[in-house]
Protein backbone atom coordinates (compact mmCIF):
# COMPACT_ATOMS: atom_id res chain seq x y z
CA UNK A 1 0.00 0.00 0.00
CA UNK A 2 2.98 2.36 1.18
CA UNK A 3 3.69 1.76 -2.95
CA UNK A 4 0.55 2.60 -4.22
CA UNK A 5 0.08 5.71 -1.92
CA UNK A 6 3.79 7.23 -3.06
CA UNK A 7 2.55 6.87 -6.64
CA UNK A 8 -0.63 8.01 -6.44
CA UNK A 9 0.81 11.15 -4.78
CA UNK A 10 3.19 11.42 -7.73
CA UNK A 11 0.85 11.74 -10.25
CA UNK A 12 -1.05 14.56 -8.53
CA UNK A 13 -3.64 12.76 -6.23
CA UNK A 14 -4.00 13.88 -2.74
CA UNK A 15 -3.80 10.44 -0.54
CA UNK A 16 -5.13 10.11 2.77
CA UNK A 17 -4.34 6.07 3.84
CA UNK A 18 -6.85 5.31 6.37
CA UNK A 19 -5.86 2.07 8.52
CA UNK A 20 -8.60 0.00 10.22
CA UNK A 21 -5.69 -1.32 12.59
CA UNK A 22 -6.49 -0.45 16.29
CA UNK A 23 -10.15 1.41 15.17
CA UNK A 24 -13.30 0.85 16.88
CA UNK A 25 -16.16 0.17 14.47
CA UNK A 26 -18.98 -2.04 15.86
CA UNK A 27 -21.14 -3.96 13.85
CA UNK A 28 -24.32 -2.60 11.90
CA UNK A 29 -27.60 -3.02 13.74
CA UNK A 30 -29.65 -2.69 11.05
CA UNK A 31 -31.89 -0.15 12.19
CA UNK A 32 -31.82 2.02 8.90
CA UNK A 33 -32.04 5.09 11.07
CA UNK A 34 -28.92 6.30 8.55
CA UNK A 35 -31.19 6.32 5.36
CA UNK A 36 -33.29 9.04 7.07
CA UNK A 37 -30.72 10.87 8.81
CA UNK A 38 -27.09 10.18 6.79
CA UNK A 39 -25.77 9.53 10.28
CA UNK A 40 -25.34 6.08 12.09
CA UNK A 41 -26.53 6.01 15.36
CA UNK A 42 -23.39 4.08 16.57
CA UNK A 43 -20.69 6.76 17.57
CA UNK A 44 -17.51 5.03 17.11
CA UNK A 45 -14.51 5.17 14.64
CA UNK A 46 -16.63 4.03 11.32
CA UNK A 47 -18.59 7.87 11.83
CA UNK A 48 -14.90 9.32 11.14
CA UNK A 49 -14.18 7.40 8.14
CA UNK A 50 -17.58 7.30 6.30
CA UNK A 51 -17.36 11.25 6.16
CA UNK A 52 -13.75 11.11 4.82
CA UNK A 53 -15.29 8.10 2.39
CA UNK A 54 -18.04 10.57 0.99
CA UNK A 55 -15.79 13.63 0.20
CA UNK A 56 -13.45 11.04 -1.60
CA UNK A 57 -13.33 11.36 -4.98
CA UNK A 58 -11.33 8.20 -5.53
CA UNK A 59 -11.52 4.75 -3.28
CA UNK A 60 -8.82 2.39 -3.00
CA UNK A 61 -9.90 -0.25 -0.29
CA UNK A 62 -6.79 -2.57 0.35
CA UNK A 63 -7.14 -6.18 2.01
CA UNK A 64 -5.56 -9.10 2.73
CA UNK A 65 -7.57 -12.13 1.73
CA UNK A 66 -8.55 -14.76 4.44
CA UNK A 67 -10.19 -17.70 3.72
CA UNK A 68 -10.83 -16.59 -0.02
CA UNK A 69 -12.63 -13.28 1.29
CA UNK A 70 -11.91 -9.66 2.32
CA UNK A 71 -10.81 -9.26 5.99
CA UNK A 72 -13.73 -8.83 8.47
CA UNK A 73 -12.78 -5.08 9.14
CA UNK A 74 -12.87 -3.74 5.72
CA UNK A 75 -16.51 -6.05 5.62
CA UNK A 76 -17.85 -4.52 8.78
CA UNK A 77 -17.13 -0.76 7.84
CA UNK A 78 -19.01 -1.37 4.61
CA UNK A 79 -21.54 -2.17 6.03
CA UNK A 80 -20.76 0.94 8.43
CA UNK A 81 -20.78 3.10 4.96
CA UNK A 82 -24.73 2.44 5.14
CA UNK A 83 -25.31 6.57 5.93
CA UNK A 84 -23.44 7.42 2.60
CA UNK A 85 -26.31 5.44 0.40
CA UNK A 86 -29.14 8.11 0.53
CA UNK A 87 -26.02 11.27 0.41
CA UNK A 88 -24.77 13.58 -2.06
CA UNK A 89 -21.04 11.19 -1.70
CA UNK A 90 -18.56 12.15 -4.22
CA UNK A 91 -16.89 9.16 -4.79
CA UNK A 92 -16.33 7.70 -8.50
CA UNK A 93 -14.09 5.08 -8.99
CA UNK A 94 -13.33 2.44 -6.58
CA UNK A 95 -10.55 -0.36 -6.23
CA UNK A 96 -9.04 -2.99 -4.68
CA UNK A 97 -5.90 -3.99 -3.91
CA UNK A 98 -5.69 -7.31 -2.15
CA UNK A 99 -2.70 -9.38 -0.70
CA UNK A 100 -2.37 -13.43 0.10
CA UNK A 101 -0.18 -16.47 0.88
CA UNK A 102 -2.06 -17.92 -1.95
CA UNK A 103 -1.04 -16.96 -5.43
CA UNK A 104 -3.98 -18.81 -7.11
CA UNK A 105 -5.77 -16.19 -9.88
CA UNK A 106 -9.34 -17.17 -8.64
CA UNK A 107 -7.96 -16.64 -4.34
CA UNK A 108 -9.62 -12.59 -4.76
CA UNK A 109 -12.25 -13.40 -6.72
CA UNK A 110 -14.70 -13.88 -3.02
CA UNK A 111 -13.54 -10.65 -2.04
CA UNK A 112 -13.87 -8.58 -5.72
CA UNK A 113 -17.25 -9.93 -5.52
CA UNK A 114 -18.25 -8.49 -2.33
CA UNK A 115 -16.34 -5.21 -2.58
CA UNK A 116 -18.23 -4.87 -6.47
CA UNK A 117 -21.96 -5.37 -4.45
CA UNK A 118 -21.06 -2.72 -1.99
CA UNK A 119 -20.28 -0.64 -5.27
CA UNK A 120 -23.62 -1.66 -7.37
CA UNK A 121 -25.12 0.38 -4.70
CA UNK A 122 -23.94 3.53 -5.22
CA UNK A 123 -25.18 4.69 -9.23
CA UNK A 124 -22.79 7.35 -9.37
CA UNK A 125 -19.73 5.00 -8.62
CA UNK A 126 -17.91 2.19 -10.56
CA UNK A 127 -15.96 -0.61 -9.32
CA UNK A 128 -13.09 0.15 -11.79
CA UNK A 129 -10.14 -2.43 -11.24
CA UNK A 130 -8.42 -4.07 -8.57
CA UNK A 131 -4.79 -5.93 -8.32
CA UNK A 132 -4.20 -8.67 -6.50
CA UNK A 133 -0.73 -9.84 -5.35
CA UNK A 134 -0.77 -13.17 -4.29
CA UNK A 135 2.39 -15.64 -2.99
CA UNK A 136 2.86 -12.91 0.25
CA UNK A 137 3.06 -14.76 3.20
CA UNK A 138 5.18 -12.84 5.63
CA UNK A 139 5.19 -9.20 7.21
CA UNK A 140 7.65 -7.26 4.60
CA UNK A 141 7.75 -10.32 2.06
CA UNK A 142 6.05 -7.58 -0.35
CA UNK A 143 9.15 -5.14 -0.52
CA UNK A 144 11.36 -8.15 -1.99
CA UNK A 145 8.24 -8.81 -4.98
CA UNK A 146 10.00 -6.87 -8.11
CA UNK A 147 7.10 -7.96 -10.07
CA UNK A 148 4.08 -7.23 -7.64
CA UNK A 149 5.73 -4.02 -7.10
CA UNK A 150 6.31 -2.92 -10.89
CA UNK A 151 2.36 -4.25 -10.84
CA UNK A 152 1.86 -1.44 -8.21
CA UNK A 153 3.37 1.31 -9.85
CA UNK A 154 1.32 1.11 -12.48
CA UNK A 155 -2.08 0.12 -10.96
CA UNK A 156 -1.46 3.44 -9.06
CA UNK A 157 -0.37 5.60 -11.94
CA UNK A 158 -3.96 4.43 -13.45
CA UNK A 159 -5.77 5.71 -10.88
CA UNK A 160 -8.43 7.65 -12.48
Amino acid sequence: MKRLNKIAKAVGHDVEHISLKGKKIGFCIGCLACQKTQQCVINDDAVEIAEKVKNADTLVFATPIYYYEMSGQMKTLLDRLNPLYPSDYKFRNVYMLSVAAEDEEFVPEKAVSGLQGWVDCFGKAEFTGSLFCGGIGDMGEASKKTEELNEAYEFGKALK
